[in-house]
């Protein structure tokens, strides 16, 4: 199983940051993201199912979202989604913010990726770790940069 923690802190307001993650906007920081739409929206979000179509390359690849956990505070912003991609890898991710104070949030970025058959793990094993951190820098540098766009 492959692991990743990273934190930020992002000179922008909590609701600005949060806002990225919103439906019609997911698209600025998930760019390979061609499509994201809901499936079921639960009124208490957890539950709440989407379909995501992800290209990379000429491939594409479509698959369910659900959220499975969820948090919206003044204070602090956070969900957690898991899928299941090509039958060979179940992956969730949690996004996290804090507020700071009014002018600065705490950004917290974690997942997991997870071989479900022999493909699948192998695929982790031989993966790199250093390609995978660069890919989660790249992700919360990403969510950095737009949220600043906004501000």
């Amino acid at each position: 199983m492959l692991t990743w923690h990273k934190e930020i802190i992002i000179p922008t307001p909590i609701d600005q940051v949060w806002n990225l993650f919103e439906l019609d906007q997911i698209q600025r920081i998930m760019p390979n993201v061609v499509e994201h739409k809901p499936v079921e929206i639960k009124e208490e979000v957890i539950g709440s199912t989407y379909e995501q179509t992800y290209r990379e390359g000429k491939r594409t690849e479509t698959y369910i979202v659900t959220d499975i956990e969820y948090e919206n505070t003044e204070q602090k912003k956070h969900k957690k989604v898991e899928f299941t991609l090509a039958k060979a890898f179940k992956i969730q991710t949690a996004f996290t913010l804090i507020k700071l104070d009014d002018q600065s949030t705490k950004f917290i970025y974690t997942g997991q990726n997870e071989g479900l058959n022999l493909m699948g793990k192998t695929f982790i094993k031989l993966g790199s770790k250093k390609r995978n951190d660069k890919v989660v820098d790249e992700f919360v540098e990403l969510v950095r940069s737009e949220a600043l766009k906004d501000s």
